[in-house]
């Protein structure tokens, strides 16, 4: 499986990642980025989707409802919360750039259970986690203390320069809960200034996956299992947007035994 994807263009669908083309069962991930005027649009069929403006504004349909322009931030480092809409199964949506907009498109398996509606930026709130240089900020827009989704969990973390995030390692790729849950997760990348670069390591305990990878602005990065840190170099901050999803709607992990000593330390 190749885990770094880059972006196809600067304009238009520069990312399509569904579960066939990543090799796996549950997540899909695209992503537009628009000028105003340009149209991306999608049927969900089966899957629910979550839309996330992550920058810039855009005039949404979904569902057969018209949800009016939506956006705020204009730059995703500006740090404020979210203007999202959830998308359920067997309908369609359509989002019109009003201003230059960035759209990620989170999809998974839909079962039925939720209605459209928005999910941000009402009820998400930056959140610190970790402590010292571990230290990240996070914005919870649909994980497991929401039940706005049937599958789908989305979060987006900022990382400051010269941290570490997704630290402690940890990995979420067995189906035994409450243990662990198995959850496929994509992480999509962005840098400030945008030239910078973060490293993602992903990498399993028995060592027959063990990829590190330099990531650069709007790359997304595959992780079908294993353990998945990311650091971001002195001078650069990083953003990423997770996407994950299982056949449980909840999320339990291990910490790499070797560095959960760190996770016990801090607690």
């Amino acid at each position: 499986m190749q885990l770094l994807r880059r972006p196809q263009g600067t304009r238009g669908l520069v990312h399509d990642i569904t579960p066939e083309s990543a090799g796996w069962g549950y997540v899909g991930f695209a992503l537009h980025r628009l000028e105003p005027g340009d149209t991306a649009a999608g049927a969900t069929a089966g899957r629910e989707a979550i839309l996330v403006l992550v920058e810039g504004k855009a005039r949404i349909t979904a569902a057969g409802q018209d949800w009016g322009e939506m956006g705020g931030r204009m730059d995703v480092f500006e740090k404020t919360p979210p203007h999202c809409l959830y998308v359920p199964g067997g309908t369609n949506w359509q989002a019109v750039a009003t201003t230059p907009c960035t759209l990620a498109v989170c999809t998974a398996p839909a079962r039925g259970g939720h209605a459209a509606q928005r999910l941000g930026p009402e009820g998400i709130a930056l959140t610190p986690r970790g402590k010292g240089t571990n230290t990240r900020h996070v914005h919870n827009i649909a994980m497991e203390g929401r039940e706005v989704a049937d599958s789908l969990l989305v979060t987006e973390v900022f990382t400051p320069a010269g941290h570490w995030s997704s630290y402690p390692s940890h990995r979420h790729d067995e189906d035994d809960f409450p243990r662990m849950t198995y959850l496929e997760e994509t992480y999509y990348h962005r840098l400030n200034p945008a030239q910078g670069f973060g490293i993602q390591r992903v990498y399993t305990e028995d060592g027959s996956l063990d990829e590190t990878m330099a990531v650069k602005n709007h790359d997304v990065v595959l992780v079908p299992k294993g353990h998945h840190p990311c650091g971001a170099p002195y001078g650069y901050e990083m953003y990423y947007l997770n996407v994950m999803a299982g056949p449980l709607r909840k999320w339990r992990f291990q910490n790499d035994p070797d560095h959960d000593w760190i996770a016990l330390r801090d607690a």
